[in-house]
């Protein structure tokens, strides 16, 4: 493969090989997961979701132990530990904090001389983190699994691309070469994937999670949580479907919905139960369909993005270069 991807300002901003970022997925992205990507020449990172700070700790040490590779933690805004995980990542000096489910504005000061880079699900809050100092931010689009904004990836990286002069990584509905393509195309530095590095021979998501990822088509995933404010998208099945007929019950209080969904995704994670479990995934679930090494996820992609590229190059001849971002 030739070495189109390797210096754009990703690359060379956080010293790894391929601008791609393992997405940082609760219960799921543990250090493992994290180690593989990042040894592959991606970001690995750890989701801190919900966990307090001395299990993130020995996570990330785990990590430290085993590479010498660049690695990031995402931290989740609404954790009820996010006081003690920020101090965490803080006195671990993190290579990368990602940040998810709010404005991490607070915590910028304590985290000088990690790269802290935001979802973003708006212009607005994009512009806000790059006047808070974020080296980049991450555009995810409604496609993606997990909690979700109300934009499609197609609109929003563009229009966030337009009003920021930090990078920004395209996330959301990114599967395969042919998204990391359109992608650069709207104006990204980089991308990052959650739903393919689930069926990474590293990730230690339980077998039926895996097997439910590979089995979904293109319209086996709903969208729930908006009457909370917080929409997730995940796999249809008992549990996603009984919970979007409640939310739409005047009879079912807040308070009900919210217990509905407690412990579902561990119970997806680490159970795997078909029935009751929350099983976050995105759209391009559907464009799945085999298990594969970290690495092995990676070096496809890169190298199925740039056939894409130069191949198009080729159908518009007038077109003397392909311009890699940079």
């Amino acid at each position: 493969m030739r070495k189109s991807f390797y210096n754009n300002i990703i690359c060379t901003g956080l010293g790894i090989k391929y601008p791609i970022f393992q997405g940082g997925m609760a219960w799921i992205s543990d250090a493992t997961l994290a180690i593989a990507v990042s040894e592959a020449g991606g970001l690995g990172i750890i989701a801190a979701g919900h966990a307090p700070g001395d299990v993130v700790r020995a996570e990330i040490r785990k990590a430290k132990e085993a590479t010498i590779a660049p690695f990031g933690v995402n931290i989740m805004l609404m954790s009820p530990h996010v006081e003690e995980v920020a101090q965490v990542i803080a006195e671990e000096k993190v290579d990368v904090i990602i940040t998810g489910a709010g404005n991490p504005g607070k915590y910028m000061k304590l985290w000088q001389g990690s790269k802290v880079i935001p979802v973003v699900a708006s212009t607005a809050l994009a512009k806000m983190m790059q006047r808070a100092g974020a080296f980049a931010v991450i555009a995810e689009g409604c496609e993606a699994g997990g909690h979700i904004g109300e934009l499609t990836t197609m609109a929003l990286v563009p229009q966030v691309c337009d009003v920021v002069d930090i990078p920004v990584i395209a996330a959301g509905g990114i599967g395969d070469g042919r998204g990391i393509a359109a992608a650069f195309m709207l104006g990204a530095s980089g991308v990052q994937v959650g739903t393919r590095f689930l069926l990474a021979d590293e990730c230690t998501v339980h077998p039926h999670y895996k097997e439910m990822v590979l089995k979904a088509n293109d319209i086996d995933t709903i969208a729930t949580g908006k009457r909370l404010g917080h929409p997730v998208r995940a796999l249809k099945n008992k549990f996603s479907r009984d919970y979007f007929s409640k939310e739409y019950d005047s009879s079912i209080s807040n308070e009900e919905l919210e217990a509905l969904g407690s412990g579902s995704l561990q119970c997806a994670v680490k159970d795997g139960d078909k029935m009751n479990g929350c099983f976050m995934a995105g759209q391009i679930s559907g464009l799945l369909n085999k298990e594969q090494s970290a690495k092995e996820i990676i070096e496809e992609m890169f190298t199925q993005a740039e056939e894409v590229l130069f191949t198009q190059q080729a159908n518009f001849p007038e077109i003397k270069t392909v311009n890699f971002p940079k």
